[in-house]
């Protein structure tokens, strides 16, 4: 490949449709205050990208899939997305801790710090509606990649990588506490940001937006779908 091919950015693969979202956020069964329940919109994903990938993307995936081949764990990368100019490895859940230290400590790589860890739910991504989104910086290199892990609500487990990554260890906490994504082995998963016999999970497409009362200073605030009105 010439240097001139190299810094060529990877074309954007196909897409893969998620079903069609209504509303501003996709709940249904319960009164949705956005003002744009009217909204129809249809759900995609960046299919996966394929070879060159272009610039140091390649460089890295290179690197790591060199090191995952000596190992044998060359089923860990489900696949490469490169999308607006970003590059994401969707990694099985299982292979996470090893993966994640591989792109901290590996000298080709060095990605020194992740920045955190994102929660995301996808209702109609069948058997993988729940997805954890891991932000990691190369301060050597100065690149930054994503690590992807898609679990089901069923089974919503991914293994922490608090030990690898300590800077983790809230953010796991805020996406437990806002998705329901538990992460084994954290040393204290417990809720962050609401109160701990709080029922649910704020930031899932099955949360219902308004409709809960809340107590201030022992007076009531009705929901907000009962002191506004859009139409």
């Amino acid at each position: 490949m010439t240097e001139e091919q190299s810094n060529v950015p990877a074309q954007p693969g196909s897409v893969e449709s998620m079903g069609t979202r209504h509303g501003m956020f996709g709940v249904s069964g319960t009164g949705d205050t956005s003002g744009y329940g009217g909204l129809v919109k249809q759900t995609v994903f960046p299919g996966a990208s394929q070879r060159p990938y272009g610039g140091w993307y390649d460089e890295v995936a290179d690197a790591l899939e060199g090191r995952l081949k000596s190992t044998g764990l060359t089923s860990a990368v489900e696949k490469v997305v490169i999308d607006r100019d970003e590059i994401t490895f969707h990694i099985r859940r299982e292979d996470l801790p090893f993966v994640a230290q591989m792109f901290r400590d590996d000298e080709a790589l060095r990605f020194e710090l992740c920045s955190g860890v994102s929660g995301v739910h996808y209702p109609g991504d069948a058997g993988r509606e729940l997805h954890a989104v891991y932000h990691l910086l190369s301060m050597t290199h100065n690149r930054r990649v994503r690590l992807e892990v898609s679990v089901s609500d069923a089974d919503p487990h991914i293994p922490s990588i608090v030990g690898i990554y300590p800077t983790n260890d809230w953010h796991e906490r805020e996406t437990y506490d806002m998705f329901g994504i538990v992460f084994d082995g954290h040393p204290a998963l417990t809720r962050i940001l609401m109160p701990d016999d709080w029922p649910g999970h704020p930031q899932r497409k099955d949360y219902p937006l308004g409709g809960i009362p809340v107590e201030y200073k022992g007076g009531s605030i009705p929901p907000p779908d009962q002191r506004r009105s859009y139409s």
